[in-house]
């Protein structure tokens, strides 16, 4: 065999179990026919979050006007997106450098499979005792009339100018946090939704209040309407659905849902089983039907998020797992997510929801409102609801507010630890801090 471990793909479920595994004595190579580092390195996460940075400081000080602030700062655009290239666009180089550096041998090129232990890249074959599929997702496209006239979220990330009108298709991750970013630099934001909720992976009456403020802040949303196709006129696209519903617009971002990647890597040829969307079903051991193929990362068919701490997790314990460090099945912790809206709503085990409809549960809300710690900063969209079981024991979290992603990730720490309420006692965190503050909660 000419490697003991293949990767398809080098993004975060990839590389994170590369190095290691390279590092401890395995001939590892990766496959690569993009950028290094994957979609959250250089068309997802790290992206947005550059260009939501100044979004989210300008929330905070207009929660201050009057209160040490007299005026706004300006957003620039330009200015921002010129800072995310800076920011991002040597990251992939690093990543290819990193994994060289560590010994991984990376290949370029499109992978497909010949047999169990074979991938052809460019005409050459390479044989590996294990191969591990991480290819990822993409953005779902709408099938219709037209679709060649939206956007995906990759177009929107390197926008070079923000139009005056922008439509957003989906209510999702994505598009309610492009919706923030886009109303913030002053586009006249459309939300169109085929049903009622907007991120219904969360908390309904955090997504209510997050919704409320986009909407004072003139976004507007448009319930339970499907798309059914897209024609330019002038220089405008004008969007049609059912009913004679009608819709303008200069620029529309298609934020359906992503995709497995599942096409062009004969994965038919050697008996594997997937889903042509959902993606490939593995065991406890991530381990596909074809023994000696593996998966991780949001190529996965799972109930778990699939978000970048999770693929990170998977391929870390593969490497756990082929340098025979263990024999377990993956075993999940407490995942906590968010969604990076203005207030930001983060989550983390039993949801609210699920628990108010058990008598398993109890659940208490916190409304920060009159908590002196967030009128400092004179927060009023805040607030945190924790979840108990029978003994009391902390489960669940939900937070909205500036600070939901710190706070969910400190009570992620108690809920896997399993902390008593005891245990908390004896936790003493800097005054004043928000860990103080929401440890007086539980």
């Amino acid at each position: 065999m000419d490697f003991d471990v293949l990767f398809i793909g080098s993004g975060q479920a990839a590389w994170n179990g590369a190095i290691p595994m390279s590092k401890a004595g395995l001939r590892v190579g990766v496959i690569e026919e993009g950028r290094f580092g994957g979609v959250c390195t250089n068309r997802g996460c790290n992206a947005k979050i550059t260009l939501d940075r100044p979004v989210e400081l300008m929330r905070q000080v207009e929660q201050l006007q009057g209160r040490g602030f007299d005026q706004l700062p300006t957003l620039n655009w330009h200015d921002l997106m010129a800072h995310k290239h800076e920011v991002i666009d040597g990251l992939a180089y690093g990543n290819e450098m990193k994994l060289a550096g560590a010994g991984v041998t990376n290949i370029i090129g499109h992978a497909t499979f010949v047999d169990a232990h074979t991938l052809r890249v460019n005409d050459k074959d390479y044989t590996a005792d294990k191969i591990v599929i991480a290819t990822g997702r993409v953005p779902h496209r709408l099938d219709i009339p037209g679709k060649e006239l939206l956007h995906d979220s990759t177009d929107f990330l390197v926008l070079e100018d923000m139009p005056k009108r922008l439509t957003i298709i989906g209510a999702g991750y994505v598009g309610m946090e492009f919706a923030t970013i886009a109303n913030a630099f002053g586009a006249d934001v459309t939300v169109i939704l085929r049903g009622s909720r907007a991120l219904r992976d969360f908390y309904a009456p955090y997504v209510d209040t997050v919704i409320a403020d986009l909407r004072d802040r003139g976004v507007k949303f448009h319930y339970q309407t499907s798309i059914t196709a897209a024609t330019k006129r002038g220089d405008a696209i004008e969007l049609t659905g059912p009913d004679g519903y009608t819709h303008t617009t200069d620029y529309v971002v298609d934020a359906t849902g992503r995709t497995a990647v599942t096409t062009d890597m004969n994965w038919d040829q050697i008996g594997l089983e997937y889903d042509p969307v959902a993606g490939i079903t593995v065991d406890d051991h991530l381990e596909t039907n074809v023994p000696g193929v593996y998966a991780t990362g949001d190529i996965l068919n799972k109930p778990q998020p699939k978000i970048t701490p999770v693929a990170i997790f998977e391929s870390q314990y593969l490497a756990h797992l082929f340098t025979k460090e263990t024999s377990d099945a993956i075993d999940y912790p407490a995942i906590a997510y968010t969604v990076f809206t203005s207030p930001r709503i983060a989550t983390v085990g039993v949801s609210a929801a699920e628990a108010e409809e058990s008598d398993q549960y109890t659940v208490e809300h916190f409304d920060y409102q009159n908590d002196w710690f967030r009128q400092v900063g004179n927060e009023v969209h805040a607030g945190v609801s924790v979840v108990f079981d029978r003994d009391h024991q902390l489960v669940g979290a939900t937070s909205v507010g500036n600070d939901a992603v710190e706070t969910i990730n400190g009570l992620t720490d108690l809920i896997e630890a399993k902390t008593t309420h005891e245990q908390v006692e004896r936790l003493i965190y800097i005054f004043p801090s928000i860990a103080h503050s929401y440890m007086r909660k539980v």
